[in-house]
């Protein structure tokens, strides 16, 4: 039975179209980034598919090239729907690229008369960009979703067929007895169709997911300085110290308070306040490693739990803080203020992180009194 290419593209164009206005609607509603880049890809399905329905016609010149670099977009947006479920940043550049070869190798390869033009190029890109898609599905954290698996296996298949289509357009070329049976344009429309109903059931799944977890992140942090709020450092940092007790190893805790911080607001406003604070927790960020727990503790004042840091260590953590925030440019001609530091430290076989802390502030409450702008270590008991 030979399959009736001109209906199964306006099938999957109809499919493509009643997706698109629903996902769209579930992003107006939503606003996940997942849902957002899977409607651009839809849209860009929608108008590649339409472009080859005018195959045959005078304007295949143009509308060839044009489809295959509008399917090719459609699969690198796929892509970066996914890369936005590991809070990545979208591979604009490489979607460009990817398009502009597209119709750069099509229009080389007689395009008004060629229905194949650029066919490497176009079933190659389509190959990775659905591939890539699949491969960053699967590397999501098995807690984020429970379809998650189910999508890159569908990307997967999907992305495995497309290679296939490649290898034998390789090896045949588009006349190919074996091509046009397995890989033609019917047979690839109608694995498309398929496929786009049934992931259109764990698309609401995964964007409502990554909503959830986006409230989930924001309400963990601070929304000032986008660092952990004081609640979530204390858990994190809590379940921290006893894993690193269990395995015999230190850690140090730093207290860090932001100096004659109330003439900072007196002076130039709350604004310049909450810039100063700011541009601290940027230099606590530019200046801490990635297995440290950083959190604003309250007010002008921050808290960092550094695993397997010595008290030496933290002493020139906190010495790097502050360097990175001098070297802030200043805000309308306001001088940022300099830091007090308390750094606390246990040793492997004690101390909780309420002593810790208490042993930190302690160390802090002498900087202070020291004259400010220094790093206080607690005494043996910490």
């Amino acid at each position: 039975m030979v399959l009736d290419i001109t209906t199964l593209r306006v099938a999957l164009g109809v499919v493509a179209l009643t997706l698109l206005v629903l996902f769209y609607a579930s992003f107006r509603r939503t606003r996940s980034a997942y849902n957002g880049w899977w409607c651009i890809a839809l849209l860009f399905f929608l108008t590649g598919n339409s472009a080859f329905l005018l195959n045959g016609t005078p304007h295949q010149v143009w509308a060839n090239p044009s489809g295959n670099a509008l399917l090719v977009g459609g699969a690198f947006s796929v892509w970066a729907g996914a890369r936005s479920l590991r809070m990545l940043p979208a591979p604009r550049w490489q979607l460009a690229a990817a398009c502009a070869v597209t119709v750069f190798a099509s229009l080389l390869d007689r395009p008004g008369t060629n229905t194949w033009s650029g066919g490497l190029a176009y079933l190659g890109f389509m190959t990775v960009g659905i591939g890539l898609a699949s491969l960053d599905l699967w590397r999501l954290d098995s807690s984020y979703s429970h379809v998650h698996k189910s999508m890159a296996i569908a990307a997967g298949f999907l992305a495995t067929y497309y290679f296939g289509r490649w290898v034998l357009f390789l090896a045949e070329g588009q006349s190919g007895p074996d091509f046009r049976l397995y890989f033609g344009p019917s047979i690839a429309s109608l694995v498309t169709l398929v496929l786009l109903v049934a992931v259109s059931f764990s698309m609401t799944a995964l964007s409502n997911d990554q909503l959830i977890n986006g409230l989930s992140e924001r309400a963990a942090r601070d929304n000032l300085t986008g660092l952990l709020n004081r609640g979530t450092f204390l858990d994190l940092a809590a379940k921290e110290l006893k894993r690193l007790q269990a395995t015999g190893s230190i850690a140090s805790l730093i207290l860090a308070d932001l100096d004659h911080f109330k003439a900072i607001n007196d002076v130039y406003g709350h604004a310049a306040g909450d810039a100063a604070l700011k541009a601290f927790a940027d230099a606590c960020t530019e200046s801490v490693r990635a297995t440290d727990v950083v959190g604003r503790y309250g007010g002008e004042e921050f808290i960092l739990l550094l695993p397997g840091a010595t008290q030496e260590r933290a002493e020139s953590i906190a010495a790097d803080i502050s360097r990175a925030l001098a070297a802030t440019e200043s805000l309308d001609k306001m001088q940022l203020p300099t830091v007090s530091y308390g750094v606390a430290s246990s040793p492997a076989d004690a101390v909780d992180l309420t002593t810790m802390i208490a042993a930190a502030d302690a160390a802090l409450y002498e900087a202070k009194s020291l004259g400010r702008n220094r790093v206080v270590r607690a005494g043996r008991r910490a």
